[in-house]
This record gives structure tokens, C-alpha cells and sequence, in this order.
């Protein structure tokens, strides 16, 4: 099999880190592995395929001696490096939001529109979505393409993993305090998190709206083509380390039963459909350190005709950010679409 060269920008992140064991797991094919993070960072090492890889500094990377390049990083940094390793010859895979709404790069989720990239002008930078887009747009394409959806109303219950290590170390060290009768202090988010949930992700909008709730509306009407798509969503942070779970209600265009919902769900690609005495998947037993997009609670609307309700939940390091891009880079191998 042909191999490339390879890097992952923002490697010491928990991103990073997810995609690097991916790449293992997954027997990713990368002939060298080029490990790109902060001036910070530059120097150390981590080891990949039991050998060490010293970790490069972004200002000074040369980024022709790449030819895949994950972006694991913020949007400051993506806006100005991604169409720098793209000019260098590499396609990017971006996990930032920077590029998700501009209509000239796709965003693509491989279980759902893959096929899309051909229909955009930069093909160079290839943006994934976000870590609650991604589930929720794999568990509905199915549903979507046999009776249609006109609306979704979404309640997200997100992990703080999201956030990054400092929100994993802030939870851990509240839980910690709280057992001891400690003060709280918060320092990452605007209010304690441990034993609480907070509907706030990302900064408040005009329409009263955050801007993580918007980001699904701008990314799901993209993904799906589909700007009639009415989506009203809550974004709620919760404390769980790993793990996000999404509550959707949707209603269709044409009537579908919960019965013929859960047939067209069991041989969906990426889901894995729960049932039984306790039909429903959680962050801790299902999600976390797995790849699927688990889906349970199935069941028909009382209160309208063609509605629908879903409990969707996904690792949101791994399929909900990692794992995505690394599908996309092995959707471009296997197609014979690198340059």
C-alpha cells in the first residue's frame, strides 16, 4: 500500500493525542510522522509505532516535507497555517471552525456526504465538523433520506473534554474539593461544573442563541444541502470527562414509525442501534473509546404525527473530532484523491 508523509498539527492536545492513536490503531498508512504543536512543546518527544518523534515548532515548520496535514487546533492558528501547508502541497484536514461555513471548502462527515468534495472549488482544505455535529448528522442521514426532516429540536449534554485538558484537570479537581468541603473556584468555566450542567458553550449571540448551538444549525443545513432545515438547539455542558449526548426530536416530511425508524437505523453506516430492557447508550458504557454513533430511545411523538425522538451519543475525541478526519484522509486514499 502507498504511504505519505504526515503531520499532526497540535499534537500535545487532546485531539492530537486521540488522532496519533488512531493513526496506530488504525494501521494508517504514514511513511514519516512529522509532530507540530506550540514553541512550548517544540523539543519534546512522543512515540508513535514504538519510536520516538520529536515535536517541531508551527512558526518554523516546513511544511513541504508533509503531504496529509491534521489541524488539530484553534482558529487564530488555523486561519493562518492551514492555507500555508495547503500552498506547500499537503491537503489539510481541519478540525477548527474557520473554515466550516465559507462555501468554497467542504465539510465533510464520510458516512453522510462524501461525495460533496467534488463539488467545491478549494478541495486543499477540508474542514470536519463539530464534536455534536458529527454524531447527530450520522444518526439522522438515514431517517433523513427515507421521509425527509423539516425540523430538529436538540438538547446537547457535552462533555467537558470538549473544552480541553484544562476543563478535564478543572473537573477532576472540583470533584476532588467538593468531596473534601473545599472551596470552588472556577477557572475554566464561569461557573463550577462538578455536579452541575451549565447551558453555556462558546459565547452568547444576538438572537440569545450560543454560538456551539449555532455552529449546528450553520454545519447540519451545509452537511445535509439543505437550507430549509429548521433546527432549534440547547447547548449544554455536563460533568462527564468524555462523551457527548444529544436529546432529537425531529419531525418529517412524510410519516415514518419509531418500528420503521429502528429498521433503517440497525444496518445504518457508523450506528449502532441499542434495544432492549434498557434501550438507551451512555458516554461511560458505550461512547467513550469507541467509534460508533450509538443511537437508542427510539420512539414515536405523542404530541405530533410525523414526530420522531432520538438519544444519540459518540466519543467526541474520537468520532466526534479525530476519528472523522482520518476517515476523510482514508476516503481520499482509497479514491485516489490526493494530489
Amino acid at each position: 500500500m502507498k504511504s505519505y508523509p504526515v503531520a499532526i498539527v497540535g499534537a500535545t492536545g487532546l485531539v492530537g493525542a486521540t488522532l496519533l492513536s488512531l493513526l496506530e490503531e488504525r494501521s494508517f498508512p504514514v511513511n514519516e510522522l512529522f509532530l507540530v504543536a506550540s514553541k512550548q512543546s517544540a523539543g519534546k518527544e512522543i512515540s508513535f509505532r514504538g519510536q520516538m518523534h520529536r515535536i517541531h515548532d508551527l512558526a518554523s515548520f516546513d511544511f513541504q516535507k508533509s503531504r496529509i496535514a491534521f489541524f488539530c487546533i484553534g482558529n487564530d492558528l488555523a486561519a493562518e497555517y492551514a492555507p500555508l501547508a495547503a500552498a506547500a502541497g499537503n491537503i489539510v484536514l481541519d478540525k477548527s471552525s474557520f473554515f466550516r461555513n465559507d462555501p468554497s471548502y467542504p465539510l465533510i462527515i464520510p458516512e453522510v456526504n462524501f461525495d460533496d468534495i467534488q463539488r467545491y472549488p478549494h478541495k486543499n482544505i477540508i474542514a470536519s465538523p463539530n464534536c455534536n455535529t458529527i454524531p447527530i448528522a450520522v444518526g439522522l442521514k438515514p431517517i433523513y433520506d427515507a421521509a425527509g426532516i423539516t425540523r430538529m429540536n436538540i438538547a446537547t449534554y457535552q462533555s467537558v473534554s470538549g473544552t480541553g485538558k484544562e476543563a478535564v484537570a478543572e473537573l477532576t479537581e472540583q470533584t476532588q474539593q467538593l468531596l473534601s468541603h473545599q472551596a470552588i473556584h472556577p477557572k475554566v468555566y464561569p461557573q463550577q461544573i462538578a455536579f452541575n450542567v451549565l447551558p453555556h458553550i462558546d459565547d452568547f449571540q444576538e438572537n440569545g442563541y450560543t454560538r456551539e448551538e449555532m455552529k449546528i444549525v450553520w454545519e447540519m443545513r451545509k452537511i445535509y444541502n439543505d437550507e430549509s432545515l429548521a433546527i432549534n438547539p440547547t447547548a449544554v455542558r455536563v460533568p462527564v470527562f468524555c462523551g457527548h449526548a444529544a436529546s432529537v426530536h425531529i419531525e418529517t416530511k412524510h410519516k415514518l414509525s419509531a418500528k420503521q425508524a429502528i429498521a433503517i437505523l440497525s444496518n445504518a453506516p457508523g450506528v449502532k442501534l441499542i434495544t432492549g430492557l434498557y434501550p438507551y447508550p451512555t458516554p461511560v458504557h458505550d461512547a467513550a473509546g469507541n467509534d460508533l454513533v450509538y443511537v437508542g430511545r427510539v420512539r414515536d411523538d405523542i404530541s405530533h404525527e410525523n414526530g420522531l425522538n432520538f438519544w444519540i451519543v459518540a466519543d467526541n475525541l474520537r468520532k466526534g473530532a479525530a476519528l472523522n478526519s482520518i476517515q476523510i484522509a482514508e476516503q481520499l486514499i482509497k479514491n485516489d484523491l490526493l494530489p
